[in-house]
């Protein structure tokens, strides 16, 4: 069952159209990509999921309903553009977060210890804010963002700003909220990160949805029948017996085996099979793999316009 369903959303500001008839849907449970060049209307419909804006026309449903202004306590947002008071201490601040989230003072200090101490900031608590770098704020944010365990969470280029290692962290426990049950929208530039964490996947551009789906289903869809064989053997006459078969593609730069090493392309399904068998006759076959698209491949092919 799906968490958010997005339904025929539209959204004018003056003479620019930020959303147009944009649809999509949410499964309970997953981590969701919102992916989309600068100014194609991601934060727009995250503002929109979140109440802070609404929509000119369509509507949100959240858990089977229209969503309704008490729904906004069941979900946590960090936005791109980050905001902590510099002059108040870390850990005060924190708790006025926790307690604008209904939590009362004494769980706030409880959970918000623990987390302190997963990330590894636990000795700034009495800092004021001011002293933080800027991968300790935002994990002070991630914090305050998780804390009262929302269905929802909207995390809008959450790795901006970290380091490998604590950009790790972050996703690791990403999963791990998603693991235990939460809902995770992931608005992000970073292709990588969204082959690593995100379950699905929707692409706006220019306002609307141009691609939607599970990961991995697209990164099929959109291979280009392209494969790759590992061999022992006579190069030259694998590539007679091949020529009528397919299309030999120039040898990978890039191409680390200890075996040799040849690119085809294949154009039709049916010919997979043939070209497999005609390989293993003529040399010793050692590997024969498809090479499916990156994420950063299939999102420049569709925001170019040319999936």
């Amino acid at each position: 069952m799906d968490l958010l369903t997005v339904e025929h959303v539209t959204k004018r500001f003056a003479n620019h159209t930020a959303l147009d008839d944009v649809s999509l849907s949410i499964p309970r449970g997953s981590v969701y990509g919102l992916l989309g060049p600068n100014g194609a209307g991601k934060t727009t419909l995250i503002r929109i999921i979140n109440r802070i804006t609404a929509p000119d026309t369509g509507r949100v449903i959240f858990n089977g309903h229209e969503i309704a202004p008490n729904d906004v306590a069941r979900i946590g947002y960090l936005p791109e553009e980050r905001g902590l008071y510099k002059k108040m201490k870390v850990g005060e601040q924190a708790i006025f977060f926790a307690r604008l989230k209904g939590l009362s003072r004494r769980d706030a200090i409880l959970r918000l210890k623990q987390w302190f101490v997963k990330f590894g900031i636990e000795g700034w608590w009495d800092k004021k804010v001011e002293e933080l770098s800027k991968g300790m704020a935002q994990k002070v944010q991630f914090i305050v963002t998780i804390l009262h365990e929302p269905e929802l969470l909207i995390f809008d280029e959450p790795f901006s700003g970290f380091d490998p290692i604590n950009a790790n962290l972050l996703k690791e426990e990403i999963l791990a909220l998603r693991d235990k049950g939460a809902t995770i929208i992931f608005s992000t530039h970073n292709m990588s990160s969204v082959e690593e964490i995100c379950d699905h996947i929707t692409l706006i551009n220019k306002s609307h949805n141009i691609l939607s789906g599970n990961v991995d289903e697209i990164r099929r869809r959109h291979g280009s029948n392209i494969f790759e064989i590992d061999f022992r053997g006579a190069e030259e006459s694998l590539r007679e017996t091949l020529a009528t078969r397919c299309t030999i593609l120039e040898r990978p730069e890039d191409a680390t085996s200890i075996y040799q090493t040849l690119r085809l392309h294949i154009a039709d399904d049916a010919d997979v099979r043939d070209v497999i068998a005609a390989t293993n006759e003529m040399v010793e076959l050692r590997s024969f793999r498809e090479i499916i698209p990156s994420m950063n491949d299939i999102f420049i092919r569709a925001v170019e316009g040319n999936l």
